[in-house]
């Protein structure tokens, strides 16, 4: 039997109570592991560590996945910052984008979930809509709504014409970074999904497939990191 892929999922890294315990902590909701397990790999958690170590780190794991969170920093994309934008993350910030320059690079298996793809898009040279007003599916609050991949992208053929997906939308892509496609809409037209135009299969993804049951999206990134 052939072994699992390795799998590294980006943490948060903030102040946490647990038991007796109030410190800063590395934490990721379970659902992420949950969801790579699922899906066929093995999950390893991935918190902040200085960026010069990426490229070892990601010469270890067979696929990346860079989780959802804070805002990126608008000075990442040479933004001013807009007063609805939440506090930079800037450990995080620094971390993500080493791994997702590494893993590019390497030809690794990625995957970015909410903050992730935002990530990816500026990691490539891309900016952001810093808030969306009126989105579909409302703003700032946890809900589901339908995306429509787009004909013969990696996405679409992962998940169909159609599917209704969970979200909490707050910021979303705005300038395709270089390289990049859109691969899903919603109906009011926000970019729902990106994806690497060459032969390197790297994936981001607005909606957060971990609160869900779908499979899909998570079961292709690990069948490309089994590959």
């Amino acid at each position: 039997m052939s072994a699992k892929p390795l799998i590294g999922v980006t943490t948060y890294l903030d102040p946490a109570t647990w038991g007796v315990w109030e410190m800063r902590a590395a934490l990721l909701p379970e659902t992420y592991p949950r969801l790579v397990q699922a899906a066929g790999g093995i999950a390893a958690m991935l918190p902040p560590d200085a960026p010069g170590v990426a490229e070892e780190v990601v010469a270890r794991l067979d696929g990346l996945v860079v989780a959802g969170g804070a805002d990126v920093d608008p000075a990442r994309y040479g933004a001013a910052r807009d007063p609805r934008t939440g506090p930079a993350a800037q450990e995080r910030d620094a971390w993500e984008l080493a791994l997702i320059d590494a893993a590019l690079a390497a030809g690794t298996p990625v995957l970015g979930i909410c903050r992730g793809m935002q990530l990816l898009n500026v990691a490539l040279g891309g900016t952001l809509v810093q808030h969306l007003d009126g989105h579909t599916g409302g703003v700032g609050v946890f809900g589901s709504h339908t995306v429509k991949p787009v004909p013969g992208t990696r996405l679409a053929s992962l998940a169909g014409e159609a599917v209704t997906v969970p979200t909490y939308h707050h910021q979303a892509v705005d300038r395709l970074g270089d390289g990049l496609t859109p691969s899903a809409h919603a109906e009011d037209g926000t970019v729902e999904a990106v994806e690497h135009a060459g032969a390197h299969w790297a994936l981001g993804v607005q909606w957060h497939p971990e609160m869900g049951t779908d499979l899909r999206v998570m079961e292709g990134l690990v069948a490309a990191a089994a590959s």
